[in-house]
């Protein structure tokens, strides 16, 4: 923690301490005068209403700027029944910290805070910038929250998670993620009405190892530049949207835990993300227009799932194909031609993975004929 800022915290905390001690003082000497004209019963309520008021003036943890962010982001939503314990009696440090939020023990800055499932949701009010210490941010099936991204999620600079995914909202990836916000490893907007092109700003993120993008409405290209966030960006998932072009050269040798791209309008040569000293997982590459020789292909010892059903690749299958360990596999919907390699692991899937294919043949699909 900032020295300065300690500093400036326990001054704040001494001096609201010492505020209340004179003021309680005040009210005693007030009291001591006013004594001998009351009664007994109005005594005794106005000290349990000094003690209740010294007692929260020094228990209250929650700052009060990030409690006045946060009621602002309630505000917005339309004070949903679910944040019912966002109450501004409350301490949002304590009380509110049950599912929501959590606070640094040493700051009691607001940290984390996590938006799910809440139904009556309006948008998301920019005074979610002013919650300055932020460092996680979960906003996860809001189906009804809708509007843009705030700009004001620039001023987050100590974020390192952020995720909005299965919500209504709209308009274009912020150009500041990669910009403003270089703590972020982790970044998800899944699964939204985003639209426009994807920003090249990512690539600044050197700490990136988690990016999905995928079911939204973008267009555009993948931009060159992520080739940059290799090798730490370990899961990429650019599935389901509107993306057209090539595969940016700058993904060759590149090895994922998992690589989306299905379901776009990409389209050439896509070999170069294969390869015997690849280390990637997955491969969603379904629903392009990718073309090339299947049977050239050589695949790393970790490559478990493959999935390139609905393109225009040809060829055969590559040699000692059916003694991967496959997990998922489809091909189907393409231009291959041949046998279809038997025993091993192959025996898990059924026509569906094979058929409409040029010529393929043998089990699951009907007998080669004989030449």
């Amino acid at each position: 923690m900032d020295p300065e800022k300690g500093q400036t915290t326990r001054s704040t905390v001494l001096n609201c301490k010492q505020i209340s001690i004179n003021t309680t003082i005040k009210i005693s000497q007030y009291t001591s005068h006013m004594l001998p004209k009351m009664k007994p019963s109005l005594v005794s309520i106005l000290s349990f209403s000094l003690l209740i008021f010294v007692s929260t003036s020094l228990s209250e943890r929650c700052n009060p700027n990030d409690k006045k962010a946060l009621l602002e982001i309630k505000k917005a939503l339309g004070n949903p029944r679910d944040l019912i314990t966002w109450d501004p009696k409350t301490d949002c440090c304590d009380e509110w910290a049950q599912s929501t939020l959590s606070c640094d023990d040493n700051t009691n800055r607001v940290t984390s805070l996590s938006l799910i499932r809440i139904q009556d949701a309006g948008y998301l009010s920019p005074t979610i910038g002013d919650l300055s210490y932020l460092q996680h941010l979960d906003i996860t099936k809001m189906y009804n929250l809708s509007g843009p991204i705030p700009l004001t999620i620039a001023k987050l600079t100590n974020l390192a998670f952020l995720r909005i995914t299965q919500t209504n909202i709209s308009g274009p990836i912020p150009e500041f993620l990669g910009t403003k916000l270089q703590s972020l490893t982790h970044i998800d907007l899944s699964d939204n009405n985003l639209v426009g092109t994807i920003p090249p700003s990512p690539s600044q993120l050197s700490n990136l190892s988690y990016l999905r993008l995928d079911r939204n409405n973008l267009t555009g290209t993948i931009p060159e530049s992520f080739g940059k966030l290799a090798p730490k960006l370990e899961f990429l998932y650019l599935g389901r949207n509107k993306l057209s072009g090539v595969v940016p050269r700058s993904f060759t040798g590149w090895s994922f835990e998992t690589l989306d791209l299905s379901a776009n309008k990409l389209e050439g040569d896509i070999s170069f993300l294969f390869g015997e000293d690849s280390n990637t997982f997955q491969l969603y590459l379904s629903r392009n227009k990718f073309e090339f020789d299947f049977s050239k292909l050589k695949f790393g010892e970790k490559l478990v799932s493959l999935k390139l059903n609905h393109n225009n690749i040809y060829g055969d299958f590559p040699a000692g194909f059916a003694s991967r360990p496959w997990q998922e596999f489809n091909v189907s919907y393409n231009n291959l031609c041949g046998r279809i390699p038997q025993g091993g692991y192959m025996i898990r899937f059924d026509m569906y993975s094979y058929i409409h294919n040029k010529c393929l043949c043998d089990y699951p699909l009907p007998p080669c004929k004989s030449s």
